[in-house]
């Protein structure tokens, strides 16, 4: 979700109202699920690296996680949504461990999935999973991808990134290695269901043939 800060540069507003505008277009999304069809929607909300950033933007962030928690936890389970965490959230400020934990409690029987990546590298998501699958035993793919954050989620199909930037940044990357990817210049704060729309027409119309002819 790519783009939160320059639609803020665009409009000459605080970065804070880019992330604020961009929790809404989330929320538009999520709404859209049932109506789509859609069983399962991961968005990368905060990065393993992204605590690299000034400590005012994150402090913002971490403030946003906890409204939009409370404000949007009861549209959640009147709309049979599931949430999960991909991630080590357990990093994360003991308040808001609390509150994604109920949150993934009361939401637990959800026949939708809206995974949320928190604090989150795939790279390192892979190291856990291969150091749990050689305490096992044998190291393969198959053992990996059992330990993977996603291990519960459907496979991947299409990755969608906002705002112009045609990378995976360490997002996914196991997960990706047969999806199709649709990039958009759209800023993440603009991008509505129509968009999503387009994304699944695009999908729809590729031949996957997942490394065979």
């Amino acid at each position: 979700m790519d783009g939160n800060g320059r639609w803020a540069r665009r409009f000459h507003l605080p970065r804070a109202m880019g992330h604020r505008r961009g929790v809404e277009a989330v929320r538009k999304l999520v709404r859209a699920l049932q109506p789509m069809g859609i069983d399962c929607l991961t968005l990368y909300a905060f990065s393993s690296e992204n605590w690299k950033r000034p400590e005012d933007e994150i402090s913002d962030l971490m403030g946003l996680m906890r409204q939009f928690i409370r404000s949007d936890l009861p549209e959640f389970i009147a709309n049979d949504v599931r949430l999960k965490i991909i991630g080590d959230y357990k990093a994360l400020a003991p308040d808001i461990v609390d509150m994604l934990e109920d949150a993934l409690a009361r939401t637990a029987g959800g026949s939708r999935t809206l995974a949320v990546a928190l604090n989150y590298g795939s790279q390192q998501e892979i190291a856990r999973a291969a150091a749990k699958a050689a305490a096992e035993g044998a190291v393969t793919a198959d053992s990996i991808a059992a330990h993977l954050d996603t291990a519960d989620l459907p496979p991947l199909d299409l990755l969608i990134r906002t705002s112009g930037e045609v990378r995976l940044s360490n997002f996914l990357l196991w997960q990706a290695a047969y999806a199709e990817m649709w990039f958009t210049e759209v800023l993440w704060p603009d991008f509505t269901p129509a968009h999503l729309e387009e994304a699944l027409a695009s999908f729809a119309n590729r031949e996957r043939r997942f490394g065979g002819r």
